[in-house]
Order: structure tokens, then C-alpha cells, then sequence
């Protein structure tokens, strides 16, 4: 059973390298017209959420996406999310139909295809280097006054132990929403740990909750405020995903408890 399973994930994973290739090589022209100007990004965005959504479909992924409070076309935004998965970015783009620009490390650029459009299209951030980070506030300033948003995972990265819940956030998403006076958008992912994370052998097709909390202005905050809005945002992230777990073993047991009446001889 274990050979039977390790053959399944190998072959998913794959597949999943697979689907990420289909649609960028039916779309490349139109997907090169798109980045050759800053004017054309909102077409290249919506040709990246069709390509998001063709993964998620492939790889038997369906999502609910339950909304506190919906995004404003004409308004840009900061969207923070918790990070856990590949998925993620798919995830993302499927989820949020105002265009926004990803900041993301540098290393992704690095995948093939896949990276010819990275590197082009979002803010790149080398996490070692000072200058790196210090350009991306230049970018982002750039992309807002476009009248996009900006994404960021502000975890800075997958957590190697995936036993962390969420790990700790960094301070540049908070800077960024500040400075610019542009609100925070809270997004709790619940499931893409389980679904696809970066264990190799592990994951199944099956559900992903996406919940988008209440947004928080920065109108009126200065950088002195950063940290306590990080760990409001953190805070709220947090507690939702316990409110997932919980609501799963809750559901768990419910349908445990089912199976054992129905399976009972009296």
C-alpha cells in the first residue's frame, strides 16, 4: 500500500509541473504581448488567473472562499496571506479578481517557463541582501500609483517545520501598507498544507477554505504603528486557522460518531 502511495505522489507531483506548463505554452503569445507594456499587465493578470485555475482544477483541488469584506475595484490594497504551499500562488490569483503584483523571492525565477514571466511581471526581493529589499518599497510605489495592489506572504517564506501554524511575520508588508496609506487585506488559507505542501511525498486532491477577513486601514498610522498592526494581522490569521482545525475535528468526530450508529446492530 505504502509503494502504491509513494508512486501516486510521484506521478502527482509531476502532473502538477505538468499543468503549469499547458496553459502558459497555449497562451505564450498572448502572454508575452501582455508584459511588453506596464499597461498591458491587467490582461497578462487575467490570463495568470485562468492558468491558476486550470491547476487547481487539474490537480482536483475545488475551494470556498468565505468574504468579510469585498475588495474595491478602483482602490489598491495590501494582501497578506499565511504560506504553507505552492498552491498558494494559484490559490491567490483564483481567489482575488482585483490585479495585484506579487513580491516574492527571487529563487522562484529560477523554474522554467514558469520563471521567464516570474521575474517580469512581479517585485523580486533577494531576502539577503539590504539593497534588495530597500528597491522593492520603489517598485511597489510604482505598481500602487498603477493602481494595482500588492500580495506579499509576509512569513517570509515556507516554515521548515511543518508543525509551525503560522510562523512569525516580517515587517515589510506593514511598511509598505503605511507608507503608501493603502489597507490590509487578511487572508487565512486553511488547507493547502494538507492539500500540496512541500513534502514531496504527501498531499490529495480535495478541499481548500479561503477566508478574506475584515480589511484594516492604515489612514492616519505612522511606522511606529508597524509592529502592532503585524501582530494584529498575525493575530487574526492565527486565530482562524485554530477556528479551522477546530471546526474539522469537530466534523471529524460528528461523522466518526455517524458511522458508529449507523455500523451498530441496534
Amino acid at each position: 500500500m505504502r509503494g502504491l502511495k509513494i508512486i501516486f505522489w510521484t506521478l502527482w507531483r509531476v502532473w502538477f509541473y505538468v499543468l503549469m506548463a499547458i496553459p502558459i505554452l497555449v497562451m505564450f503569445p498572448f502572454l508575452v504581448l501582455s508584459i511588453l507594456t506596464e499597461s498591458g499587465y491587467p490582461y497578462f493578470f487575467k490570463m495568470a488567473r485562468i492558468w491558476a485555475k486550470f491547476i487547481l482544477f487539474g490537480m482536483g483541488f475545488y475551494y470556498k472562499i468565505d468574504e468579510n469584506q469585498e475588495l474595491k475595484s478602483d482602490k489598491s490594497y495590501m494582501i497578506v496571506a499565511n504560506h504553507t504551499s505552492m498552491a498558494d500562488i494559484m490559490l491567490m490569483l483564483a481567489t482575488i479578481k482585483n490585479p495585484f503584483v506579487f513580491v516574492g523571492k527571487k529563487e522562484l525565477s529560477k523554474i522554467p517557463l514558469f520563471g521567464f514571466f516570474y521575474k517580469r511581471t512581479c517585485i523580486l526581493v533577494d531576502r539577503n541582501c539590504s539593497k534588495s529589499k530597500m528597491g522593492v518599497f520603489n517598485r511597489a510605489q510604482k505598481r500602487i500609483n498603477q493602481g494595482l495592489s500588492i500580495c506579499i506572504f509576509p512569513e517570509g517564506g515556507v516554515p521548515e517545520d511543518e508543525s509551525v501554524l503560522l510562523d512569525t511575520f516580517k515587517d515589510g508588508a506593514f511598511r509598505l501598507a503605511i507608507e503608501h496609506k493603502i489597507p490590509i487585506v487578511p487572508i487565512t488559507f486553511a488547507d493547502n498544507k494538507k492539500r500540496f505542501s512541500y513534502t514531496f511525498f504527501s498531499g490529495s486532491p480535495g478541499f481548500m477554505r479561503v477566508k478574506i477577513h475584515s480589511h484594516i486601514e492604515t489612514l492616519g498610522k505612522t511606522g511606529e504603528n508597524r509592529k502592532e498592526m503585524r501582530e494584529e494581522v498575525r493575530d487574526i490569521i492565527y486565530s482562524q486557522l485554530e477556528e479551522f482545525e477546530r471546526t474539522e475535528d469537530e466534523n471529524k468526530f460528528a461523522f466518526y460518531n455517524l458511522y458508529k450508529k449507523k455500523s451498530s446492530p441496534w
